[in-house]
């Protein structure tokens, strides 16, 4: 392996996310000769490019064949197997412990019949019953199961139940009858509407939704109480645990859908990222984004179109599958011939459509991530591009000022103005402003005072000014800067960046009067006003915590009469803290500040004790 392709790979490897997931190892003709699962996909892959040991030989010939990485995120560790399972059996990888076993996921089925049973197996059959799951391995499934038959009595024998046989009184009921854990459905003791309400039941939970048999349980177990059976109460608390850490459904593998393919498109500004989900036989086989090329005025349904086209060709083998899940409908159908477009809106297919476009959206943040690495001229174009276009400024914003206030309880009220220039913090532009002529916590009137003083000096030393304000604030804020600068005969751009509830930026806001400007919080764009509201809070407040410090360590000195802000800083350099100048005595204290006020010192401390 070449330094070069060695460069490569560690890129590779420092873009992973450490979110669970798949990852792909492919050799330098691009075949995929590797599958893995991982709980955090840059701890786990990164663990092969390391030393060791206990590498086995297999992998470390392995290791050496690597040319590229590719992964998929998944929400749990549970989706991380079942993919990973999937893709080893599509794929056949050269290096994987192939799984030829097509019984592999464990599924919980309820069977389509009188007084259908709950129960496990490993064979999907198409006739008509219902299958839940698939679940990470035998032990989940059987303690749901388990879970199930314990709150729930269903009958679990194999008899024929349907009408004719318990009319003809062909069974006897059985020792589960007389447990409690069935009511006797075999002998007509409880009928099929009475047994379809329970069924229900069961079947909320295995779709997860919990409501009914949490319900069910709180009655059970209020009812248990208010009967002084104490001990039939807490069984049943103990289930409503349990219910609250049962799992939620997988969209890796499904049981209803079965072959479908799945397109989502993400614009943004001149490019589009495209992700293709394939499914076959109810399991994910499949995840790759496109980047694609949107063109000037490029029409989200006309890339959407360029896309599937490009998949068709390229990447499907010329096929796609007779349904297609799309977030919108593509600018022509008639190119897919016996293809029917699904814009779904509740269920499965929707959570197939948004896990593709969450694929998406991390493939784009990786892309500005190894942009930013590679190239961070680039990076920081795009980015005051992005910003320019979306306050449509008449030119980059590549000097950015930012104002924040800071004081406790209306004491010690100071101000700091943050400098950003292309895109960086510079941090020896940054200034403090201690807040001269206004009392107490007036926010607005100290921004006025920070914002005069300093656009007043900027333009007496023949400065350059910003070409962009933001206030660390709403339309107030923004509001007080307009003043100034209309003051100051100053036209220059002003923006804010608002809080919710929780103290997070929620909104940006722009122009007079300030209007909201709708930026995605997940975007690069809306991160990077994030971090400059974020650095100005910090710088402020470090500034203030210095300050407070400070005016602590001199109030009990500033109290003795006739001695002046000079002695204090006389007495601090030699004594360090207050303590030690308190015990000093006074022949050291005469022969630093003289006798006279030695002996103030002394007298001011003695008296205080």
């Amino acid at each position: 392996m070449g330094g070069t392709e060695k460069n490569s790979l560690r890129e590779q490897v420092a873009l992973l996310p450490l979110s669970p997931g798949v990852y792909q190892f492919l050799d330098r003709s691009g075949t995929i000769i590797y599958v893995g699962k991982a709980k955090s996909l840059r701890k786990r892959v990164s663990s092969y490019f390391v030393q060791s040991k206990e590498h086995s030989a297999k992998v470390r010939v392995l290791v050496k064949q690597i040319a590229e990485i590719r992964h998929i995120v998944v929400g749990s560790e549970t989706d991380a197997l079942l993919l990973e399972n999937s893709l080893i059996k599509t794929l056949q990888p050269r290096y994987n412990i192939l799984l030829k076993d097509d019984k592999t996921y464990p599924w919980i089925v309820v069977r389509k019949e009188h007084f259908p049973r709950v129960q496990s197996t490993r064979t999907l059959t198409r006739d008509g019953s219902q299958y839940f799951g698939p679940y990470g391995s035998g032990m989940m499934q059987h303690s749901v199961l388990d879970f199930i038959r314990e709150v729930v009595p269903l009958r679990t024998c194999k008899f024929n139940l349907a009408p004719e046989p318990i009319a003809k009184g062909k069974y006897t009921v059985c020792l589960q009858y007389h447990l409690g854990n069935c009511k006797g459905p075999c002998v007509g003791l409880q009928s099929e509407e009475e047994y379809g309400r329970l069924l229900e039941m069961v079947v909320s939970v295995l779709k997860g939704d919990l409501r009914p048999v949490r319900q069910y349980l709180e009655g059970e177990m209020e009812r248990a109480a208010g009967e002084l059976k104490f001990e039939l109460a807490q069984r049943y608390k103990q289930r409503l645990d349990a219910l609250d850490n049962y799992a939620g459904k997988s969209v890796i593998v499904s049981a209803r859908i079965v072959d479908v393919d799945v397109f989502s498109l993400l614009p943004d500004d001149d490019v589009a990222y495209c992700n293709f989900v394939r499914i076959r036989h109810g399991s994910i086989v499949g995840v790759q984004t496109l980047k694609i090329s949107a063109g000037v005025g490029g029409d989200e349904r006309d890339m959407l179109t360029l896309a599937i086209q490009h998949v068709v060709e390229h990447i499907a083998g010329g096929e796609l599958a007779r349904e297609v899940i799309v977030p919108f409908l593509p600018s022509t159908t008639l190119l897919f011939d016996g293809v029917t477009f699904t814009v779904p809106k509740r269920g499965e297919k929707l959570d197939l459509l948004e896990f593709s476009q969450k694929s998406a959206r991390i493939y784009r943040a990786e892309q500005l991530k190894n942009l930013e690495i590679k190239n961070p001229e680039r990076y920081t174009d795009r980015l005051m591009n992005a910003l320019q276009k979306e306050l449509n400024l008449d030119r980059q914003p590549r000097h950015i000022e930012c104002f924040d206030n800071s004081n406790l309880q209306g004491a010690h009220p100071v101000a700091s103005c943050v400098v950003f220039r292309d895109g960086k913090p510079a941090r020896k532009e940054y200034r403090h402003f201690n807040i001269k002529t206004v009392e107490g916590a007036d926010d607005y009137a100290s921004m006025r005072e920070v914002v005069f003083r300093r656009y007043t000096r900027l333009m007496a030393e023949g400065a350059e000014l910003p070409d962009l304000i933001i206030a660390d604030g709403g339309k107030g804020q923004m509001g007080v800067i307009h003043e100034v600068l209309e003051h100051l005969g100053l036209d220059i751009p002003i923006a804010g960046l608002a809080k919710n509830d929780r103290h997070r930026t929620s909104e940006l806001l722009y122009g007079f009067p300030p209007l909201l400007v709708g930026i995605r919080p997940t975007s690069p764009l809306f991160h990077f006003l994030t971090h400059i509201q974020e650095e100005v809070h910090r710088f402020a407040v470090s500034f203030h915590r210095q300050k407070r410090s400070k005016a602590f360590i001199h109030s009990e000195l500033e109290r003795i009469e006739g001695i002046g802000d000079k002695t204090i800083q006389t007495l601090l350099r030699h004594f360090r803290t207050v303590e030690k100048v308190r015990a000093a005595p006074i022949e050291e204290l005469s022969a630093l500040v003289g006798p006279a006020k030695a002996k103030k010192i002394r007298t001011f401390f003695e008296t205080a004790n």
